[in-house]
């Protein structure tokens, strides 16, 4: 639209978009990418303005690490039911129980909050090495207990886990895969590390969703079938035209991703608003875990 266009130079703003966003979101940003991606992307920007397309904890990382950029949300409702299943006090309370010495390794997908209370933070595409960098012998992860279960396996260390999880990739069953392989047997199996693990044991490669873009131009398989939200779709065949992506599952949808419109990011250029602010105390303190997953890239 031109009038973004127009609005973008205006305020010198740079937009930022999630690899899950509509394709029409996708095709208007500056840089898609996943939640590893955005936030390094974030941390560089010498843009005055950021709109966040994605969910409310991804602005919040965005203000962790650019305090002096203004971090603009198009859908304030756009939330993350992970993200809602750990709080500072259910957190403190598991700290105060496997002690105060075990390192936390928080997943991105949480609030500030509780990143301010946590050792690290990490992305899907980087838990293993989050915790691998670690001197501890055992650690807490929060809150994806499948990310977790599945950083386990890749680590020497006791990954203790917390119960939460995303509803969209936990839902997903082997029965699914099962039944989307017999409607595609040669395709391979792409999943990501959110999905159980009966469904991770039949996949081909588990990998972020930047992981399955670069997965997918490398490989020299023709066709995939895609286990994560089919927002990745749209990236997929944009990126590969010439090779065929298939959803392992139409249920595969986010609602809170799909929140965002072009005239909803025209509206938060105009009215620099809504905005997403972290409280000072808590950027500080949350600031300390981002950078620490930064350095690791």
């Amino acid at each position: 639209m031109d009038k973004i266009e127009e609005l973008k130079k205006k305020r010198n703003a740079i937009i930022l978009a999630h690899n899950y966003q509509p394709p029409e979101i996708q095709d208007l940003a500056d840089l898609c990418g996943d939640s590893l991606e955005l936030a390094i992307r974030a941390s560089k920007t010498r843009a005055d303005v950021i709109v966040f397309c994605g969910v409310h904890f991804m602005a919040e990382t965005a203000s962790i690490v650019c305090p002096d950029k203004t971090v603009l949300l198009p859908a304030m409702d756009a939330g993350c039911p992970m993200a809602d299943m750990v709080t500072v006090s259910t957190l403190k309370k598991k700290i105060s129980e496997l002690g105060a010495s075990m390192p936390v390794v928080t997943y991105v997908n949480s609030p500030a909050s509780v990143k301010a209370l946590s050792t690290v933070c990490c992305t899907s595409a980087n838990s293993a090495k989050v915790i691998n960098s670690l001197e501890a012998k055992e650690v807490l992860m929060t809150p994806d207990r499948n990310l977790a279960a599945y950083t386990a396996g890749l680590t020497d260390k006791k990954v203790h886990l917390w119960e939460g999880y995303c509803p969209i990739h936990d839902a997903l069953r082997a029965d699914d895969v099962v039944r989307a392989q017999a409607q595609h047997p040669d395709a391979a199996v792409m999943a990501h590390p959110e999905c159980r693990a009966e469904v991770l044991a039949m996949a081909d490669v588990v990998l972020s969703t930047s992981g399955m873009l670069r997965y997918a131009r490398e490989s020299e398989a023709g066709s995939f079938l895609v286990a994560t939200e089919n927002g990745l779709l749209y990236a997929l065949k944009k990126a590969c035209p010439e090779k065929s992506f298939y959803p392992v599952s139409e249920k595969m949808i986010c609602p809170d991703m799909k929140r965002i419109t072009p005239e909803s990011i025209a509206d938060c250029l105009e009215n620099m608003a809504p905005e997403v602010k972290v409280p000072v105390d808590v950027q500080q303190r949350a600031l300390g875990a981002v950078e620490k997953m930064l350095a690791l890239k």
